[in-house]
Order: C-alpha cells, then structure tokens, then sequence
C-alpha cells in the first residue's frame, strides 16, 4: 500500500495494492496491521454506502466530541471529488483544505480524521461512496460548514451542485465556532 502524507496533518492519502488479471482484480479495503502502519490505529465501528447521481454535493459535515468520527473513505463506483477541511482550532492547517478526485478505477482513500470537515461531489453520472466510521453517527453532533463558503476557495467542479435543504443552510466560516 502506497500512503501520501497530504500536507495536512493526520490526513493520508492511500493506494491500496490491486492484484488484477483477465478475470479482474482484488484488493484489500482495509487490513489492520498495514492501516495500523501507515498511522491509522483508531478502530472503526460502523461502515456507510452512498448513491448519488452526477452534480450532487455532500458536505461538508463532521461530528462533534464526543461523537467525532474518523473516516476511511472511497468510491466503489464511478469518480468523486473528495473534500476535507482542517478544523482543529490549535492545528497548524487550521482552515485549510485538501481536495482529491477518488474513483473505481484509481482505487484511492483517504483518511479523514477526527476533527476535519468532509464533503464530496459526484463528477460521474453515478458514484458509490463508501465510508469506514471510528465512532457511531450521532444527529445531535452533526455539524458543517458552508460548501461555498469564499474563505475555503473551493473549486468544486459543478456549477449547480444538487444539495439537501440541511446543507444549503450550514454555518459561514466567519460565523463557524468549532467544537474541535
């Protein structure tokens, strides 16, 4: 497995390694020595699978402490661009962020840890996200930041992206209190 360290800190970008011949392919999504090598040593309790069609943005969402979750994420089907924000108030990164296109034919991951915003948007007609969680989900912990908030200077890549009534309405950076 091939693990880039991505400029913000804790966060990684992995290659799993892919064994493939004319019938296919096989991989190891997550093994936990070789994950607990590259620094993820945090357990994961619960696995989540998304749909979405072409457009649709996701984000950018976190969980807040005590229910903070790390996120082992990929894209079974088709091609996402993956978005995390650093938003640890006494990291060196704070409000920086780190944008990576992840798809079933590159096979990336990437691990968001505890204390980062994530979201994505689907550049294909179709995607199946997948996410390995280091803690339960929790609807009163849920929170985010506005996906096109100007101080994050996003590029997102659609110009209409499809969005839930709940993330039309997160918080401005400017207003955004983090709970990390």
């Amino acid at each position: 497995m091939d693990v880039l360290p991505i400029g913000l800190k804790d966060a990684l970008l992995l290659t799993p390694k892919v064994f493939g011949d004319q019938r296919g392919f096989f991989m190891e999504t997550y093994q936990q020595e070789r994950y607990k090598d590259a620094g993820i040593e945090m357990r994961f309790v619960q696995d989540n699978i998304s749909k979405s069609s072409y457009g649709t943005l996701r984000g950018l969402h976190f969980q807040a402490p005590p229910y903070d979750q790390g996120k082992l994420v990929f894209v079974l089907e088709g091609t996402v661009l993956d978005v995390i924000v650093d938003i640890r108030k006494k990291s060196l990164t704070f409000g920086q962020s780190f944008q990576v296109e992840l798809s079933a034919e590159n096979k990336k991951q990437l691990w968001v840890p505890p204390g980062f915003a994530h979201g994505f948007v689907v550049l294909s007609q179709s995607a199946i996200f997948a996410y390995k969680c280091t803690n339960f989900y929790n609807q009163r912990a849920e929170g985010g930041v506005l996906w096109s908030d100007e101080f994050l200077n996003i590029d997102w890549q659609v110009k209409q992206p499809i969005l839930s009534e709940k993330d039309k309405k997160l918080s401005l950076w400017d207003d955004f209190q983090s709970p990390f």
